[in-house]
């Protein structure tokens, strides 16, 4: 997993932040193995003063994509709830003052998951168990100033 706006690390630019204009950034997968079914998408902060905090849960993603565009949410796809209460991406928007870390992750599944829409993160681990073929991440820092 990679992202043409950000690199491993990096500073996530503003516009995707809940200081900006809180769009989901564009994301490119590499390397997914052929008899992938379907793609989750995750993303979490580990930071957060209460424990890990979702911004991010999809699933449903065609594996015939490369990737996914600035916003996108593409055709097919189904988002869970993230720990806002929305079925959406929300930005990062840590406290201020201190650096949090962003995990996205994609997970390449071998077959479709059987979930709700408005699914939390755990209930999309709970049902990806034992069916992740593959998997990729990449960590992006903010800190509000």
């Amino acid at each position: 997993m990679s992202s043409p706006v950000f690199n491993e690390g990096a500073e996530i630019p503003r516009r995707f932040t809940g200081d900006g204009v809180d769009v989901s950034p564009p994301l490119n997968f590499t390397g997914l193995p052929e008899q992938t079914a379907e793609l989750a998408v995750l993303v979490e902060d580990p930071d957060a003063p209460s424990g890990t905090f979702t911004h991010w849960v999809m699933w449903g993603i065609d594996p015939d994509l490369s990737g996914l565009g600035e916003g996108e949410a593409p055709t097919g796809a189904v988002q869970g709830r993230n720990d806002f209460g929305r079925r959406a991406y929300r930005g990062p928007s840590p406290p201020r003052g201190r650096s949090h870390r962003y995990v996205f992750e994609v997970l390449a599944l071998s077959e479709p998951l059987s979930l709700a829409a408005g699914a939390s993160a755990a209930e999309l681990r709970r049902a990806a168990a034992g069916k992740v073929l593959a998997s990729g991440r990449l960590t992006g820092r903010y800190k509000r100033g």
